[in-house]
């Protein structure tokens, strides 16, 4: 990727009536290669606008280069960041374009705006494609015992009793990587949201809380419930995310709760994945409402400094088009549904992509709780690790949680705490 020269945000057309826009992306493998298929693609249809793309860091150190480069005026013409509540920090009424009401949006679907809107207004336009957080599983293994997905938690239970008894891990736990010990607890939001409808709006405000919450408490009852059980592969306190997903490719363990993120990297070593590995979303309580939590795409924001306002909204307009989802089918395997109205998956994605649009095309889908509440505690990983590993009881580990993220939201200023 080129590193942002001088002809950035600030800069004059050309003498050839060229304009230059400044690019900012993470540097994570997939975004460098989408925002590449999506700048090459752009600057093919569209000659005078040139595209220069610089990487920052991912995590906390580049959350912070973003908040610094929007605070003094210095950001790139135009930026990759997250969607949903970590948006809230970056001040976008302050910092960035609104384009709420313009052409920009025409694509994007309806029910991804709210994760890129702050205070009534739209920031931005969606990057990659959305993914599931959910369990991961592995369709062969169902095929060979004759099981069917689940759609409540009793016969989830059912099924891993079954593949225990034919001697395969029902349900691979990887708490080496601590990250993945969260995915029973966040995934399973779409059925919080489906008993509590408000509950992200009154957990923001400090009326609800998880231990006094029965559909928030489960995930974490779940959890404790995998390890009781003895569902969980040996080891599972010194596994890692790699070998969780190889033993699911492979076939000794049958369920992974996990992201579908972490199925196309896998497609140059283990190509089976693609079609071995499926997706849904965590079982509730009533086969009838069964659906999935989705984690939204990043956005793609403007910055106000930019003098090039004109050329930014063309490329925005582009990359929330049908077009650019082509593009970038080209160079990356998308592990979900696009967000863009007309954006279609290829014949050849990955099965847990082809899951996750059904989700979608049913409207049985709910966006992960960081998406639609600023209230995260940073000890979640830790919790569930022990709530997981049978060493807290899951009622309080939800109570710790709920600490937690008090310390969290206190910090943001949040009215109510």
């Amino acid at each position: 990727m080129a590193a942002l020269s001088s002809c950035g945000s600030g800069s004059e057309p050309a003498a050839d009536g060229t304009v230059t826009l400044a690019f900012l992306v993470d540097n994570s493998q997939a975004t460098v290669d989408t925002a590449k298929a999506l700048t090459d693609a752009f600057m093919r249809s569209n000659p005078t606008i040139k595209i220069e793309t610089e990487t920052r860091p991912g995590g906390s150190e580049g959350d912070n280069i973003v908040k610094t480069r929007l605070s003094t005026g210095d950001m790139s013409d135009v930026f990759w960041y997250n969607s949903g509540s970590l948006l809230q920090a970056l001040n976008p009424a302050q910092t960035m374009v609104d384009l709420t009401g313009d052409p920009v949006l025409r694509n994007v679907q309806e029910d991804f705006l709210p994760v890129v809107t702050q205070a009534g207004k739209v920031y931005g336009v969606p990057g990659g494609t959305a993914m599931g957080g959910g369990i991961l599983y592995n369709r062969k293994v169902y095929e060979r015992l004759g099981l069917r997905v689940p759609t409540t938690w009793a016969e989830f239970t059912a099924n891993n009793d079954k593949i225990k008894a034919a001697g395969i891990t029902p349900v691979i736990t990887t708490f080496k990587d601590t990250w993945t010990s969260q995915l029973l607890v966040l995934g399973d939001y779409y059925n919080v949201q489906a008993a509590v409808a408000n509950f992200a709006q009154d957990y923001t405000a400090n009326k609800v809380k998880f231990a006094a919450t029965p559909s928030a408490r489960a995930g974490f009852e779940h959890l404790a419930e995998v390890h009781a059980k003895g569902y969980a592969n040996e080891g599972f306190g010194s596994a890692t995310a790699d070998q969780g997903m190889k033993m699911l490719v492979e076939g000794k363990g049958a369920h992974y709760p996990m992201l579908s993120a972490q199925l196309p990297p896998l497609m140059a070593t283990m190509p089976q994945a693609g079609t071995d590995v499926g997706f849904f979303g965590v079982p509730g309580t009533d086969a009838a409402t069964h659906g999935a939590t989705i984690w939204e795409p990043a956005g793609i924001y403007i910055a106000r400094t930019s003098e090039h306002l004109d050329a930014a909204k063309k490329f925005l307009a582009f990359v929330a088009s049908p077009a650019a989802a082509d593009a970038v089918n080209k160079a990356v395997q998308p592990a979900g549904p696009y967000r863009v109205e007309g954006a279609e998956l290829p014949d050849d994605a990955i099965q847990v992509a082809k899951d996750l649009q059904t989700y979608i095309d049913k409207g049985a889908t709910a966006p992960a709780l960081e998406f639609v509440s600023p209230v995260k505690g940073p000890s979640l990983e830790q919790i569930t690790v022990a709530v997981g590993s049978g060493l807290t009881p899951p009622a309080e580990g939800a109570a710790q949680y709920d600490d937690d993220v008090e310390k969290q939201a206190k910090q943001l200023g949040l009215a109510g705490w």
